[in-house]
């Protein structure tokens, strides 16, 4: 006689190939249509990020209100935070990217500059 361990675990290897089995038989039945699929790789490469300016607030010098920068390569998103959590969209001007900060963000909480761009 087998004991209940035994039962249980053939039980178990029964029901995982029935499951298989099924799910086996019913991707077999799907119609894909003719198109083009692929997998590649590319490099992915960095932007040099310069003429970092950080525009003060004039009536309380202690709240940014803006960081604007130059990008070394065209980009068509750009977004930047100074806190490392709440991202700001940036806006291009000539060469220029400025990114409007959300309100109240004080230089005492900027504790890195983090741009983000993508083309």
């Amino acid at each position: 006689m087998l004991s209940k361990r035994v039962f249980k675990t053939l039980l178990i290897v029964l029901v995982a190939l029935a499951l298989s089995g099924f799910t086996y038989a019913f991707a077999a039945a799907n119609t894909v249509p003719g198109t083009r699929a692929g997998d590649g790789t590319g490099v992915i490469s960095g932007y040099t990020v310069s003429n970092i300016v950080y525009n003060l607030n004039a009536a309380n010098p202690g709240i940014i209100d803006s960081v604007s920068f130059s990008l070394n390569e065209a980009a068509t998103t750009v977004k930047a935070s100074v806190n490392g959590t709440t991202f700001a969209d940036c806006t291009l001007s000539a060469s220029t990217w400025t990114c409007t900060l959300p309100a109240a963000t004080t230089v005492e909480a900027a504790v890195s500059l983090r741009v983000i761009a993508a083309n």
